[in-house]
């Protein structure tokens, strides 16, 4: 038996209250409206923070269960509005030590992305989760100002004891149109976003 259930990870990378607790009351889930993860409860995601950097990918860990399957990856910006964004698309990646790219939303452009407005990418195709792990979901815009996104910030993103995983990274630059391959070379980043998957 392990502290969590079916997770038999490190402890403090833990996620899956985010995936189970969405469907209590605090997440505002009915869990008979169909498959709904979150990176974090409802009421966690107070902060407006400054999670994107134009060009950037960023990246946040979300923990996936066998035959979830993914089709809409959902973030809310803050009270900063997109400004003249050229590139917009998010991205769903594995499990996998360098994570790879499991899905990828079309370029939304140049399409407006006011304040406090939710944006749903819809991936390519659906992607069905074959291993019970932590995925990645990515966001990535390119504009002269970037939308300030709704989530937390903590200093202590960067994992703290042996082999945690970031609570949320960044990586890539001078990124347009197309999702890397991989996640690589991440860095730690101080501001964690919300995101929804359906």
């Amino acid at each position: 038996m392990t502290v969590f259930g079916r997770y038999t990870g490190i402890v403090r990378d833990e996620l899956s209250y985010a995936s189970d607790m969405v469907r209590q009351w605090l997440g505002g889930a009915d869990p008979g409206a169909g498959f709904y993860r979150s990176s974090m409860r409802r009421l966690d995601a107070v902060a407006d923070t400054g999670a994107l950097t134009s060009g950037v990918m960023t990246s946040v860990p979300i923990y996936l269960r066998k035959g979830d399957v993914v089709s809409n990856l959902t973030f809310r910006s803050g009270a900063t509005a997109a400004v003249t964004p050229t590139n917009q698309w998010a991205a769903l990646y594995s499990s996998a030590a360098t994570p790879v790219l499991l899905g990828q939303s079309a370029d939304a452009t140049t399409t407006a992305w006011g304040a406090t407005t939710n944006r749903t990418f819809a991936l390519g195709a659906p992607v069905t989760i074959t291993a019970d792990g932590v995925y990645w979901v990515a966001l990535m815009v390119k504009a002269a100002t970037v939308p300030s996104l709704v989530g937390v910030s903590t200093t202590a993103s960067a994992g703290i004891t042996a082999n945690e995983r970031n609570l949320a990274q960044t990586s890539g630059s001078a990124l347009a149109s197309t999702a890397p391959a991989t996640i690589a070379t991440p860095t730690a980043a101080a501001t964690v976003p919300l995101v929804i998957l359906t």
